[in-house]
């Protein structure tokens, strides 16, 4: 039996490259048949750690980041919008959007992964923040997604206030900044060689094409 290629994807569940990334690998992925060779991870990357609780209007919040003016930014959530639609992804920007603190959303995908969940995990929350308006910092919002895809909520719950399970993300964070990643998603195969950013469909069968008929 013939090991399967891991895929380890660095991403964060409010980056909006990270899912059309992500959309884009899963079609790669379908469209060369090979769902039953591939085995994916997700790893965790915070793209705002110092985000405080209330988190911060997204406006405000690119516009300190990367000097976008709210023109710019409207652009680019359009183009997001419209590339969310090719792949069946509903992006649903708003005035009030706030960007929040997803510490917790990254302890919870640790335990999802234990129990075989963690993709359908990663995009509950991801559709929750992006499509749905909702807070993923909101432990409400958090069991609910957990409760979507069949997770034990209660003892998923219990993980965030264990400091060996925030030890282990933050361990798994600093892992992947010493590998050098620091923008996302990084999509790693085989732990061999990284993609970053949201590559088209065909950049990913190429290289999915190329580590299959290894």
């Amino acid at each position: 039996m013939k090991e399967k290629l891991k895929i380890d994807i660095v991403s964060d569940v409010v980056c909006p490259w990270c899912t059309i990334g992500y959309k884009r690998l899963e079609k790669a992925i379908s469209e060369l048949g090979i769902e039953d060779q591939v085995e994916i991870e997700w790893q965790p990357f915070e793209l705002n750690p110092d985000m405080p609780a209330e988190g911060q209007n997204v406006t405000e919040h690119i516009a300190q980041k990367y000097g976008s003016t709210i023109e710019q930014q409207k652009e680019s959530q359009e183009r997001m919008a419209e590339m969310g639609r090719e792949l069946g992804f509903t992006f649903d920007y708003f005035d009030e959007m706030r960007m929040v603190n997803t510490f917790d959303a990254h302890v919870l995908l640790e335990y999802a992964q234990a129990h075989g969940k963690q993709t359908e995990l990663n995009m509950r929350l991801t559709t929750a923040f992006f499509s749905e308006r909702k807070d993923v910092s909101d432990r409400n919002v958090l069991k609910q997604a957990l409760l979507d895809v069949g997770l034990n909520a209660e003892e998923a719950l219990a993980e965030l206030d264990k400091e060996e399970a925030r030890y282990n993300v933050r361990s798994k964070q600093g892992y992947w900044k010493n590998m050098g990643v620091n923008s996302v998603p990084t999509i790693v195969f085989n732990r061999k060689s990284a993609i970053t950013g949201a590559q088209p469909v065909d950049t990913f069968k190429q290289v999915l094409s190329e580590f299959i008929s290894e």
